[in-house]
């Protein structure tokens, strides 16, 4: 699924070590994911969209061009995708049970950038806690962190 991508990612994302999102795929699997989350809604809206720049940049430590280069790869990933499990298939791999559980909690700060939870939304981030084998009180307790008062 990545090899297509692989050499533009060497060419754009230089790395010091393969620390905890050393990997260049790891990072494309992990944003795709975010993007997943941000248009299970059908609705892409700015404070959706900043919210996944925000959390990828801060997250991966990105540059402003490199942060919209590798959530462009993400998007088009997404969509080019048949399904989730390549992606969690390959965080699985190689992140621990914190790192995906963070995962699951930037991902509802996505879902909950609009301040609503759409069906849509529920439904995929609860796929998603089960492919990545997130504990449901993980979960749980980042739902409700992230939900708006």
């Amino acid at each position: 699924m990545f090899k297509a991508l692989q050499k533009f990612l060497d060419d754009h994302f230089v790395l010091e070590e393969p620390s905890l999102f050393g990997h260049q795929e790891l990072r494309l699997a992990a944003a795709a994911l975010l993007f997943e989350a941000a248009r299970a809604d059908f609705d892409l809206d700015s404070a959706e969209q900043d919210a996944l720049y925000m959390l990828v940049r801060e997250q991966f430590e990105l540059e402003e061009q490199e942060t919209i280069q590798l959530l462009a790869l993400a998007e088009k990933e997404a969509h080019n995708s048949s399904g989730l499990y390549d992606f969690t298939n390959l965080i699985n791999q190689h992140w621990s049970i914190e790192e995906r559980t963070r995962l699951i909690d930037n991902m509802w700060q996505v879902v909950y950038a609009d301040g609503r939870l759409d069906d849509n939304e529920q439904h995929l981030m609860r796929k998603i806690q089960n492919l990545l084998h997130v504990p449901h009180l993980d979960y749980i307790a980042a739902k409700f962190r992230h939900k708006p008062s």
